[in-house]
């Protein structure tokens, strides 16, 4: 009989010992390193004599632990049932084991119901703050009075393009100031009871966590010096991290997208983890965290084109280079998402310029919509 390791395991350290995942059950053993020697000799078919006298055990013993592995669902046999569970697999190939483990480590949480015990226990530890700022830096105060929003609804929702082509005119400081304000801003604050007074904005969060601060690259604003900012929610203020104009270096760190590189701004989402650790702790949560950035660039979307900007949102960026840039630290605070905006750029009709053209018969030939044909 041959066996061979099922794909997708995983192994970790932490305070128990050495963990051995398998993602897609989500069996998790602990146990010692010469598991993972055994295992890495069955990456292919291979037979019990044979592992044995590769990993230098005994067979009896191997024997033994092989049949283990494999009840666990870590080894998989010549005669077992085929379940189709590897064909399935096939999609999330391209994303390599981290990110089938992620997806499927943290499928089916179970929900707790959060009682007053539990209430208690999470608040027992001082909460982190709901603010981020710089005190000791210098800051610009942005103007309260704000443009109206008024666009209709539909104009907006079906207006909304991504842009990538931006003309070389300043975004103008009360436009820049509203788009800040109604998507990052203050909205109101709730009574959360044991865990006190939460903030809420103008898109969802779970928990009403709000673990996502903005950073902001000012490359073309009226009235703002180019510089990185943080976007400071309690004041609605930019608190200045460093002077000078960055566009350039943000853009390389984008992958030389032109949606960043003729934008006028960029803001870069990050997430305060203990924020939204503090309360959830499940792995799940990280999924919640994504989702709140996306809610975020959806409203940040819709409210740069009911205000005439184009939006461009990317999450194709180098990490540590853009944390580095901010000035985070890429553990405690981790970058999750690039919104950029400004004018979009027209034609000599004053038609705006667009990426991508309608649909042709071309495009129609080159894609399918039958789901019954192989």
């Amino acid at each position: 009989m041959k066996y061979r390791s099922v794909e997708g395991l995983g192994c970790a350290w932490n305070a128990q010992g050495l963990l051995v995942k398998n993602p897609i059950t989500r069996s998790t053993i602990t146990t010692e390193p010469v598991t993972v020697a055994l295992l890495h000799h069955f990456r292919d078919w291979n037979t019990v004599a044979r592992a044995a006298e590769e990993v230098g055990y005994d067979e009896e013993s191997v024997t033994e632990a092989v049949r283990s592995l494999h009840s666990l669902g870590f080894l998989t046999a010549e005669d077992d049932p085929e379940e189709g569970v590897s064909s399935a697999l096939d999609p999330w190939r391209p994303w390599s084991h981290e990110g089938t483990s992620f997806h499927f480590m943290t499928r089916d949480a179970p929900f707790v119901e959060t009682t007053d015990h539990i209430r208690e226990e999470l608040t027992t530890q001082t909460p982190p703050p709901l603010f981020k700022d710089y005190p000791d830096a210098d800051r610009l105060f942005l103007p309260r009075r704000q443009r109206r929003l008024n666009a209709p609804y539909d104009e907006v929702l079906y207006g909304r393009r991504t842009h990538r082509d931006f003309a070389a005119e300043p975004v103008d400081r009360e436009t820049f100031s509203t788009l800040m304000g109604a998507v990052f801003g203050l909205k109101d604050f709730i009574d959360a009871k044991q865990f006190g007074s939460l903030m809420l904005r103008t898109s969802p969060s779970g928990g009403s966590r709000h673990e996502l601060e903005a950073y902001v690259a000012v490359s073309d604003v009226t009235d703002v010096d180019p510089g990185i900012y943080h976007y400071g929610v309690r004041e609605h203020s930019l608190e200045l991290i460093r002077e000078g104009d960055f566009r350039d270096e943000l853009t390389l760190m984008c992958n030389s997208q032109s949606g960043v590189g003729q934008a006028a701004f960029s803001v870069i989402l990050t997430a305060v983890v203990e924020r939204m650790s503090a309360k959830y702790r499940h792995p799940r949560a990280y999924r919640v965290m994504l989702m709140n950035a996306g809610h975020l660039g959806q409203t940040f979307a819709l409210t740069a084109t009911a205000l005439g900007l184009g939006p461009f949102h990317t999450a194709a960026f180098n990490d540590s280079r853009v944390e580095e840039l901010i000035g985070v630290d890429g553990v405690s605070e981790t970058a999750l998402y690039v919104l950029s905006a400004g004018l979009p750029k027209t034609d000599e009709r004053g038609e705006v310029l667009l990426s991508n053209p309608p649909m042709s018969l071309a495009s129609s030939r080159a894609s399918r919509f039958d789901t019954g044909r192989d």
